[in-house]
This record gives structure tokens, sequence and C-alpha cells, in this order.
């Protein structure tokens, strides 16, 4: 149980957690429709149904308001990998994207089966970490076709929406740890990268 925060708190912990989400997706939207950022479509779809599903497993583990962030990034996700398809990004789709993207839909059988949430949020983790492969290896060829910001963003709107939920157990908190540390060792690698191959950052680059 999530005894030490108020409700009263964890209410305003989640509008600034909503707030950020919205923060992050405009500009990078944006991006994608002017060709600025190319998101490897499949990812995005992956994201798209790990969350949402994630949504719904936290609502039954008594999340509470704080599962409220990842429910609004489930729709924005599916958004992103709508404009990505629309403006053909980064759309190679290998058998491993396949096999990622029927991972994460395994994970409902898994809740069904097992009747724990935990069971599809532990499958549903696993898959969104995976379903990070294509971007991983987008980013390491082209690392100036993804905003880093945006992925910190992320990090800390992941840690608002933990902090926000009305109660602390493995079922609400692994899947926004789990996609929290994925960004910020996307960051790094992308940074590791750019500076391998003397690449300008990324704001600089878009102006060209």
């Amino acid at each position: 149980m999530n005894n030490f925060v108020s409700i009263e708190i964890r209410s305003f912990v989640t509008v600034i957690a909503v707030f950020l989400t919205f923060y992050a997706y405009i500009p990078y939207i944006k991006g994608i429709r002017f060709g600025n950022i190319r998101p490897h479509v499949f990812s995005w779809i992956i994201w798209g149904v790990t969350t949402f599903i994630v949504f719904f497993a936290q609502i039954a583990g008594n999340g509470g308001v704080g599962s409220f962030p990842i429910g609004v990034s489930g729709i924005i996700t599916f958004l992103v990998a709508f404009f990505a398809y629309r403006k053909r990004g980064d759309i190679e789709i290998t058998h491993s994207d396949w096999f990622f993207f029927g991972l994460a839909l395994s994970s409902l059988p898994f809740w069904f089966y097992f009747s724990d949430p935990l069971a599809a949020v532990v499958v549903l983790s696993l898959a969104d970490i995976l379903g990070f492969v294509p971007t991983f290896r987008k980013g390491y060829i082209l690392p100036n076709s993804e905003p880093l910001g945006f992925y910190l963003i992320f990090l800390f709107r992941n840690i608002l929406a933990m902090f926000a939920l009305a109660e602390w157990n493995v079922t609400t908190l692994l899947f926004p740890g789990s996609a929290g540390i994925a960004c910020v060792v996307f960051v790094v690698m992308v940074k590791i990268r750019k500076t391998k191959l003397d690449i300008i950052p990324y704001q600089e680059s878009d102006k060209k």
C-alpha cells in the first residue's frame, strides 16, 4: 500500500504526469509530420498494445488515479504509430518485430489463465523492453532520428506516475519502472553513438 502519500497529492502528481505526457508527445508528433523525426512504426504499435493492457492490469492491481497517465499514454502511442505509418518512417518490419508483437498479445492468455494481472504485466514488461529493439537498432544506425529529450521527459513522467499510484506492488510498478530504465539505456547509447560518430546534436541538425 502507498500509505505515505495522500489522495490529494497523488491526484496532483497524476495531473502533472498527464501534462508531461502531452508536453512530450505534441512536439514529437509534429516532428513526425514534418519529417524531422522518424520513429520505428512497429515499436510504437508494440508499445501501444503493451501500454493499454498494462493500464487495465494496474487498475486491477489497485493502481488508482496513478494509472491514468499510462492509459493516456496508450491512446497517444497508437496515434504516434498512425502518423509514423502515414509518413512512412522506418517501417522495415523484421521477423523479430513480429515475435515481439506476438509476445505482447500473448500476455492476455497469461492473464486469463492465471487469473492474475501480475502474470500479464511480467510478460508485457518484457515485451515492451524487447519492443525497444527496433528503435535501438535504428537509433544506433541513425542517432539523429530521435530527440533524446522526449525519452528523458518520459523517464520523469514514469517516476511521477509511480509516485502517484494508490498501491505499490510488482503489478503496478514493474511496467513503468522497466520502461524508465529502458529510456535511460537508450539515451546513453545514442549519446555515446553520437560522440563516436562526431554527429552534431539533434536540435542543430534539425535547423539545416
